[in-house]
């Protein structure tokens, strides 16, 4: 049996086996998205849909699986397009490390991984991506791709983050300072060819407004407004390119782009996602 179609009966027992001991309940969600302004032809829709599940294996591994599905095609080949698992575990209370594999049905010579550690007491985090053919014999095979650590500090009551980046796809390095003050939150991204600072204002319960400039004098601004409980909208304004708006309200989520250099909406982009609950 090879890789793919382990992880295929992986997600079809778990579906079976999703109301059994050490297994929670299946969420189906259904996500639809518009694209390129097409609102009246279902040649704009684009639905897929997204099932998970999880159980407590032996030793407290925290397994997590799940599929992406397509939604509008009729070729069962083309149905699933992503299949994951991702096995957790929590040694005491200061260490945790979990692993995470990803595969592209549709492409499915590629393995993607994902490996996260955290040490709680000293408040370190870490994070590595990587890829390895999925017939893969020798570890050698695998290539990292991505590598990052955070590191936390207090100060004075301020929280303090230090997040040094390193992409070994294409050679380039940057580091992430947040310094978060209460109400006020700033966000420096600093690499060898460009600083990008954010700063984020609570304004009142219900708005912030967080200003984003960068060393060549790129300039973004959002606004981010509470309508009431699970219920949010963000508004990005991208001067001369575009304005995106984030909807979330309770089990639905709406994106919309609107390229700004279009004189109507059919550059619009429009996704919409809803959690379905059995």
């Amino acid at each position: 049996m090879n890789f793919l179609s382990k992880l295929i009966l992986l997600a079809g027992v778990g579906a079976v086996a999703g109301g059994a001991s050490g297994a929670t309940n299946t969420r189906p969600q259904l996500s639809i998205t518009i694209k390129d302004g097409n609102f009246t032809d279902i040649e704009g829709l684009d639905p897929t849909i997204t099932w998970e599940n999880s159980a407590l294996l032996d030793n407290d591994v925290v397994l997590n699986f799940g599929i992406d599905l397509s939604a509008r095609t009729t070729n069962l080949a083309s149905l699933p397009r992503k299949i994951w698992g991702r096995a957790s575990h929590h040694f005491g209370s200061r260490y945790a490390l979990s692993t995470r594999l990803e595969m592209d049905v549709q492409r499915p010579t590629r393995l993607d991984f994902e490996l996260t550690g955290e040490d709680a007491e000293s408040d370190v985090q870490f994070r590595l991506l990587g890829r390895a053919p999925t017939q893969f014999k020798r570890l050698s095979q695998a290539r990292v791709g991505f590598v990052e650590v955070k590191k936390g500090f207090d100060n004075d009551g301020n929280r303090v983050t230090v997040n040094p980046r390193y992409n070994l796809d294409y050679d380039r390095a940057d580091v992430v300072v947040t310094y978060d003050a209460d109400d006020t939150l700033i966000k420096v991204t600093a690499s060898q060819d460009d600083q990008i600072v954010t700063i984020s204002q609570k304004l009142n319960d219900e708005n912030m407004i967080s200003p984003t400039i960068g060393r060549d004098g790129s300039l973004s601004l959002a606004w981010d407004r509470r309508l009431g409980e699970e219920n949010t909208v963000r508004t990005t304004l991208n001067p001369n390119r575009s304005v995106d708006v984030e909807w979330r309200d309770a089990a639905w989520t709406a994106n919309v782009n609107f390229p700004m250099d279009e004189k109507d909406l059919s550059g619009a982009t429009v996704h919409i996602k809803r959690d379905i609950k059995f």
